[in-house]
């Protein structure tokens, strides 16, 4: 039985043109050369185009920054990929700061804001496929007409339908009070923040929706940083000598809040009885996945300059924090880092969820390889992740196949957090370049970050990274937070000139994305892939909740298998590639 065909531009079969230029074999060599990355024409591109300013996403993070080197300002700038209008493409929504500091006004910034007033934005995705294929993308800035009123000092976002209405709703971080918008249906939001419960207020930095106990309705992990106030900031200097930000060492952590769904549109603070006995912060990534493997969802949280915490769920409605005992909590020579992004990932495709975190320039990126059953084995070194990411601060991260051969590849998006010796007397000598790390299939990885594009050689301070196919067209674009900088909008150029398959999956009582289900993709020639619906990960930022997996060259109609967050599981069979499909909970055939 084929799934349905999602309303809208998911209903039309984004036939894609297949080309075979460069016939790499599905299992990846040594060679920088990646199949699709030269047209046929024989002409380079890049592997990744800013569109940001030409699409109509224009938007800058504003710090407000007055050369009190107040804290807060180093750490924001998250974003995030969400359908709120239920059309079928991405829409983006944008964190924005403010000035910090009692009486402190924007004439006093060092740097002084694009654009007012100072609000987190909600851009529509108007996205149009014309008779000849052609995608004609543009955003447009729908921020007062959906009544999103978002005026504290943004960190990050979180996306999920938590009252199962099958429309996505916003659960934005700050420091300050957290807020939550309900999504109203018909292209508006309303602020629940404080009738929902679940109004934090502190320093929070990146949140996750998960249905931990299978109830069916989601519930809220909110990640905390420091124990903060403006008149209390600490004053401290960098490497150069001169005065700088601080580093979390410097503050008290603050614990982090689990929030269990009542069904009726409120939140209760579980965390006392939930988390018992873990250590917290300073939080700054989150990702939920089961990892290991028995249909529960597990919690892992990236501490900054603290051991990372592995909640195991205990199917009772309690977790037990085994990151230690798991090796996943600090690195190969057992002292914590300073772990920021975060994402969870089968990347030897061998049916468990994979951990990196990104780190401070002196450490290295980290690679926790599972081994079955939640415990992993620190391969930092041996895959060349941690080697090849030294001399960079790596914020947002995510597990993506860009080029849809069907081995998962990585994104690290950078931006230093002491200034940078050699960058002088610059105003904010804090850019760096991004990275891209691309899967050989045998473990090991390769920095192409030469060919990825001109934006790759940016300098940027890069902070959040959403990931997701915002055009459609069967590959994974990414959307790039930057603090005093413009927002990023890389589009993806190759991926599409591989076979692919684009999946939605919806809950058998509501159209709400099944955050946390996972899908074994079956075929006869070739490994089975596993990937799993998420919109969490990365580093303060909401991703595409669709699942998107890259075939290679093989035009096989596979089996798919949904091992859905209550326990159930169901098939489907011979189904169709190179297209965005829905899957429907109830639906399928016994496996």
């Amino acid at each position: 039985m084929q799934p349905d065909f999602h309303h809208g531009l998911l209903s039309v079969v984004l036939a894609m043109a297949f080309l075979t230029a460069c016939g790499a074999d599905q299992r990846r060599t040594g060679s920088a050369q990646t199949a699709g990355s030269t047209p046929m024409n024989g002409n380079p591109v890049d592997w990744f185009i800013d569109r940001a300013q030409e699409t109509g996403l224009r938007f800058t993070y504003f710090n407000g920054m007055s050369g009190e080197f107040y804290f807060p300002e180093m750490l924001p700038a998250g974003v995030a990929l969400l359908d709120y209008d239920n059309d079928g493409d991405l829409d983006v929504y944008v964190v924005q700061g403010q000035m910090l500091g009692e009486g402190k006004t924007l004439s006093q910034a060092t740097i002084q804001p694009a654009s007012l007033p100072l609000k987190g934005r909600l851009y529509r995705n108007d996205l149009r496929v014309l008779p000849d294929g052609t995608r004609a993308l543009h955003f447009t800035d729908v921020t007062e007409p959906s009544g999103i009123d978002a005026h504290a000092y943004g960190m990050g976002v979180a996306t999920g339908d938590f009252n199962n209405d099958g429309c996505v709703d916003l659960y934005l971080t700050n420091v300050g009070q957290n807020q939550l918008f309900r999504n109203n249906c018909d292209g508006t939001f309303t602020d629940v923040s404080v009738q929902s419960g679940a109004n934090f207020s502190g320093w929070s930095v990146s949140a996750a929706f998960v249905d931990y106990d299978r109830d069916g309705w989601l519930d809220l992990y909110v990640g905390n940083y420091v124990q903060w106030d403006v008149n209390a900031d600490q004053k401290c200097t960098g490497l150069t000598g001169r005065r700088d930000y601080c580093t979390p060492a410097v503050y008290r952590p603050r614990g982090d809040r689990l929030y269990r769904n009542n069904r009726n549109g409120t939140f209760t603070d579980v965390t006392a009885t939930a988390l018992k006995g873990g250590p917290f912060g300073p939080a700054l990534g989150v990702v939920t996945a089961d990892f290991n493997n028995d249909g529960w969802m597990d919690i892992y949280v990236a501490n900054d300059g603290r051991e990372n915490v592995l909640w195991i769920n205990q199917r009772d409605g309690t977790f037990k924090n085994m990151g230690l005992l798991s090796g996943a909590a600090v690195g190969a020579d057992g002292k914590p880092k300073g772990s920021m992004g975060v994402d969870a990932g089968d990347l030897d495709n061998d049916g468990d969820e994979d951990l990196f975190t990104t780190q401070l320039p002196a450490e290295g990126n980290n690679l926790y390889v599972n081994l079955g059953s939640g415990l992993f084995e620190d391969l930092s070194a041996a895959s060349g992740l941690g080697p090849m990411s030294r001399g960079y601060t790596g914020f947002g991260t995510a597990w993506f196949d860009f080029d849809n051969d069907g081995w998962l590849d990585l994104l690290a998006v950078n931006g230093a957090i002491e200034a940078i010796r050699e960058r002088g007397d610059e105003l904010f000598p804090y850019g760096e370049r991004k990275l891209l790390f691309r899967n050989l299939g045998n473990g090991r990885f390769e920095n192409v970050t030469r060919d990825a594009g001109a934006v790759f050689q940016l300098l940027d301070v890069s902070r959040g990274a959403a990931f997701g196919d915002i055009d459609n067209d069967g590959d994974i674009d990414v959307v790039v937070g930057n603090i005093n900088g413009p927002v990023r909008l890389l589009m993806n150029t190759i991926g599409s000139r591989n076979h692919w398959l684009g999946m939605k999956l919806v809950g058998a009582r509501t159209r709400r994305d099944m955050l946390g289900a996972r899908v074994e993709i079956i075929r006869n020639h070739g490994p089975t892939l596993w990937r799993r619906a998420r919109s969490d990960g990365s580093y303060a930022s909401a991703n595409d909740p669709r699942v998107l997996a890259g075939l290679g060259k093989s035009s096989e109609t596979p089996t798919v298998r949904v091992h859905w967050p209550g326990g159930g599981v169901e098939e489907w069979r011979a189904v169709a590639i190179d297209r965005w499909m829905v899957f429907k909970e109830g639906e399928g055939k016994a496996p």
